[in-house]
């Protein structure tokens, strides 16, 4: 059975797609955008805080779904650009520590509203 998941605490999607979808027992969440759901705006041009919104909107969809970042196994992270890597890192690594999830980060051309960093993420619930 598949089942949409959806919170008001993370940005509605801006397209044909759902913030994220469970399956079984997996989560398997959509790319998040630093996009403040109060605001609809990024928190500023900076790397650091763009990451960390990015981050928290991941996390009120676990939430949502009745799981945490402790559950996340995989994230693909995609910058516009790797020069950004060790700051986004920096970030990263105060969300998940300990057993971390594997992780992909890859440079791309461009991302929707020109946005800096975009997550998503594949979790285990219980």
């Amino acid at each position: 059975m598949i089942n949409k998941i959806d919170t008001a605490k993370a940005p509605a999607a801006i397209g044909p797609y759902s913030q994220a979808i469970k399956v079984g027992n997996t989560l398997y969440l959509s790319g998040q955008l630093p996009i403040d759901p109060a605001t609809g705006e990024f928190p500023s041009e900076d790397i650091k805080e763009q990451t960390a919104r990015s981050l928290e909107n991941i996390k009120a969809i676990l939430a949502e779904a009745g799981t945490d970042l402790t559950k996340v196994v995989k994230t693909t992270v995609l910058l516009k650009n790797i020069s950004d890597f060790a700051a986004m890192n920096e970030v990263y690594g105060e969300y998940f520590n300990g057993t971390c999830p594997a992780r992909a980060a890859y440079q791309v051309a461009a991302l929707p509203k020109d946005a800096l960093v975009e997550i998503e993420a594949i979790a285990m619930i219980d």
